[in-house]
């Protein structure tokens, strides 16, 4: 039997196949009775899953991260799907296909490294080139680039989302720029590089996906301008020239900046041209994958809307089948 994906189930559908755990929980119900809640995976999108009655047998054994062989039912919910659980158990090697846990498969980010370096290799200035290098030749660094989400929640939030993030902005910085003779086009398309660099280390990715320690006492703004300075101290030695003061506070302003709003998460507002472009297409980059995504995995299948989503303040229009 053909695999049925996190996005394709129907209300009160049986499931009887393998699913990526992450965040278990062992919680109270009103009564005080224990359920076991985790989130289920696969590369179509998540949803959670309980299992009542549970207890720390069933808890422990597994961990966030683990394939899981579930036997259940899927059920609408206050609009969103979720799995109720009979059965949970570890599965075997033999029965987890690792593809259908890809949202990007090897050739796919293969292809987008290339675009990347492609790119980034086609900047002329001295200083930003050799920064680019600087990055670009670290293996360490490159490797996490390539396998790091953007998050672990709202976009991109799938291993490989960085790169897919970063390459789509580089694109449309390509396009945008040019439309705006005083935006510098190549320090723009460095910035959008390093905007989200530093979630190589603020996040976990090996197995589930999750914050790292620094990641949660740091985040990935700081962690990303620490690194810079280290970067642009290197690229001095490779180019044998001084790294200009002014573009390494302009680049780091970007990084600073590119969430655009103080209660978003950015202790500067964008205050460069480039600073606004990037924090412009940041956030419609994350808003459309983000929303493509919960119009994706919509379980209404037969309502041209999706459910409403308390953290968007909205429902979404899906438009009408055969348009």
């Amino acid at each position: 039997m053909s695999r049925l994906f996190v996005s394709q189930l129907q209300h009160n559908q049986q499931v009887d196949q393998v699913f990526l755990a992450s965040n278990k929980q062992l919680r109270p119900n009103r009564q005080g009775n224990l359920f076991l809640q985790i989130d289920l995976s696969d590369r179509s999108g998540s949803m959670p899953c309980r299992m009542w009655n549970a207890s720390e047998r069933e808890y422990s054994s597994f961990e966030n991260g683990d394939y899981l062989y579930i036997e259940g039912m899927a059920q609408l919910f206050q609009g969103s799907m979720q799995l109720i659980a009979q059965s949970i158990k570890k599965a075997e090697a033999g029965e987890v296909d690792e593809s259908d846990f890809m949202t990007l498969q090897t050739a796919e980010v293969q292809e987008l490294r290339e675009r990347l370096t492609k790119t980034l290799r086609g900047v002329k200035q001295k200083a930003l080139a050799a920064l680019v290098e600087a990055y670009l030749g670290d293996d360490v660094f490159m490797d996490k680039f390539c396998r790091a989400p953007a998050g672990i929640k709202n976009h991109h939030a799938y291993k490989g989302g960085l790169l897919d993030h970063v390459v789509n902005m580089l694109d449309l910085v390509q396009v945008v720029a040019p439309k705006y003779p005083a935006v510098d086009l190549e320090k723009l398309l460095v910035g959008t590089f390093l905007h989200d660099s530093g979630k190589v280390d603020e996040l976990e990715y090996e197995r589930d996906l999750a914050y790292t320690d620094e990641g949660q006492m740091l985040g990935h703004i700081v962690q990303a301008v620490c690194v810079l300075d280290a970067k642009a101290r290197e690229a001095e030695q490779r180019s044998q020239i001084a790294f200009p003061p002014v573009l390494l506070m302009e680049l780091k302003h970007m990084v600073l900046s590119h969430h655009g709003r103080y209660e978003f998460g950015s202790p500067k507002v964008p205050m460069t041209l480039e600073a606004v472009v990037l924090a412009a297409l940041d956030d419609m980059d994350a808003k459309l994958a983000s929303f493509a995504g919960l119009i994706k995995e919509c379980p209404n299948s037969d309502s041209r809307w999706t459910q409403y989503f308390p953290n968007i303040d909205r429902k979404l229009w899906k438009g009408v089948k055969g348009e």
